[in-house]
């Protein structure tokens, strides 16, 4: 028999505050983000400094005629950088901090300026917002209509939505000259990529991206045991340049992008094309301001589809001496298919309702912060 609806209320409650902490952080970059970071950004610097060479074949009578091909960097090359960040958006009063920091690492070795292969290490770091503002229904499962609902924003202990992405990436750049169109030598790099990406929630309180979710609120199936954030992607990047200036640079990217294999709830496995547009500005010889915005299309276990995300990175690189550099970069990103964002239900599994029986339903979170970055690399791969 059931209790009381009001006892039951207080209980379903009670353990809300508790299962919310395990709302599972979904598209915000991802993907996308560690791709242009690293894969688009070699590529980017082999096409600009091939073309800078190009425009320097027929120089002036007292400078003296370049002798070395130039595209990308050939022997060992590295890049280390270190950075933290801080979230922006309604993040409620928790999120209100700086998030934990964050480390890349790039690794390659050209063999020609047209051949390279690179391993990549890569973390972002973001407090998703939409997770603890308004009130949503709550179901009991198996009935269709709501039996009451929560206020997200008064649940009681804050929540630890700190979410740190990790990715490891290894792909081969080949630098292709299409040859003269419209009396420009136009460079192609061609970047086959394995990702494998892997993540922390701090309210998993354990570590890991394994929280509890469902997919239709009240009717649909409860998932404990997904990795929320954890899936391998096999990319073929086609990065091809379509402005260079004395001052201005601008690239376009093209990647299909295919799962290794189906996960969580993902029920098909066809290619996504992800889109990424670059645009600097050299402010002073050591000095660039740039802005990269990008669609893609992040497949991530707790997906049935894919992702449809929009995002943007903006911001401005000091290089220091030889090998040092800082970056400011503000990027922002969320699905446009999973509306609205946050929680939108939670689901009771039985009365009465214990902590660990409490699913919330999630849409699309999107995160936005403010990444600052220093580091240190060989003057060839040196970001921007």
């Amino acid at each position: 028999m059931l209790k009381p609806f009001p006892r039951v209320l207080a209980a379903v409650l009670g353990a809300a505050s508790f299962a919310c902490s395990s709302i599972p952080a979904m598209a915000d970059g991802g993907t996308a983000d560690a791709m242009s970071q690293n894969v688009v950004t070699g590529a980017n610097a082999a096409i600009k400094r091939y073309m800078s060479r190009r425009v320097s074949q027929a120089p002036p009578v007292q400078q003296p005629k370049p002798s070395a091909a130039q595209g990308l960097p050939t022997g060992l090359t590295y890049t280390l950088d270190f950075s933290m960040a801080y979230p922006f958006g309604n993040v409620g009063t928790f999120g209100k901090k700086w998030l934990p920091g964050g480390m890349d690492a790039v690794l390659g070795y050209g063999f020609s300026p047209y051949s390279r292969v690179s391993a990549y290490y890569y973390e972002i770091q973001h407090y998703p917002y939409g997770f603890n503002s308004g009130t949503v229904p709550l179901y009991l499962q198996g009935l269709g209509a709501p039996i009451g609902s929560v206020n997200l924003a008064t649940t009681q202990p804050q929540l630890n939505l700190t979410t740190k992405d990790r990715f490891f990436l290894a792909n081969w750049e080949q630098l292709i000259d299409l040859g003269n169109v419209m009396g420009h030598q136009i460079p192609l790099v061609i970047s086959p990529t394995y990702v494998a990406r892997w993540s922390s929630i701090a309210a998993s309180n354990n570590g890991t991206d394994v929280v509890p979710f469902e997919t239709i609120p009240g009717t649909g199936t409860p998932y404990y045991n997904v990795h929320t954030r954890t899936a391998q992607y096999w990319s073929l990047a086609f990065t091809i340049p379509f402005l260079k200036t004395p001052r201005f640079f601008g690239t376009f990217t093209l990647a299909p992008t295919s799962l290794v294999h189906l996960a969580g709830v993902n029920q098909k496995n066809t290619a996504q094309l992800y889109q990424i547009l670059y645009l600097e500005y050299d402010a002073t010889p050591t000095t660039t301001l740039f802005i990269e915005p990008q669609s893609s299309r992040d497949y991530l276990p707790l997906d049935p589809y894919a992702e449809h995300v929009i995002d943007y990175f903006a911001g401005i690189s000091q290089r220091f001496g030889k090998y040092g550099f800082v970056q400011l970069v503000l990027n922002s990103g969320g699905p446009t298919n999973y509306s609205p964002y946050g929680v939108s239900a939670l689901t009771c599994q039985q009365l009465p309702c214990n902590a660990n029986e409490i699913v919330p339903t999630v849409g699309g979170l999107k995160a936005t912060q403010l990444q600052i970055e220093f580091g240190i690399g060989s003057p060839s791969v040196i970001p921007f």
